[in-house]
């Protein structure tokens, strides 16, 4: 049986992600690809700790709520669709699971050099760590020339 290729896209809940997963979709379309919707969270204690139990359960409900909706959107297009969510970092968890996939997606929030800095990009780690290639959509406006979608960057190793 052959190998069905496979797309793992990270999603936050905010419309640059929304947007890479719109990207994913018609990529799969494209390749007859599924869909791997990943959304990791990291809360700063354990989810085991009892003293944050409740936190860590609402969080949780919050982040399965959200996969449960963009897989769904995703089905909708008629892409074969998971959801996965992790606790732990962005990066790492995306690159985890992209291991052995065939792209990985990830949007950018633009928050320019200084804030990337600070802060960490996640979409810079991706494209340093990922041993698939990796795509990142932008958080600009489309480009289109000649019916082409002019967002995306691309990188890999």
């Amino acid at each position: 049986m052959e190998r069905r290729t496979r797309i793992v896209v990270g999603v936050d809940g905010s419309e640059h992600s929304h947007r890479a997963l719109e990207w994913a979709i018609r990529e799969a379309a494209r390749w007859g690809a599924t869909v791997t919707v990943l959304h990791a969270w990291r809360f700063g204690v354990s989810p085991t700790d009892p003293n944050a139990a409740e936190a860590t359960r609402e969080i949780g409900r919050a982040a399965q709520h959200l996969v449960d909706h963009e897989v769904a959107f995703a089905c909708e297009a008629g892409i074969d669709a998971a959801g996965v969510v992790v606790f732990d970092g962005a990066a790492r968890a995306l690159t985890d699971a992209a291991a052995d996939a065939d792209l990985l997606v990830v949007g950018s929030h633009g928050r320019g050099a200084v804030a990337a800095t600070i802060l960490g990009s996640v979409s810079q780690a991706c494209v340093r760590h990922a041993r698939c290639p990796v795509v990142v959509v932008p958080d600009t406006a489309a480009v289109t020339v000649d019916g082409t979608d002019q967002r995306t960057v691309s990188a890999g190793r």
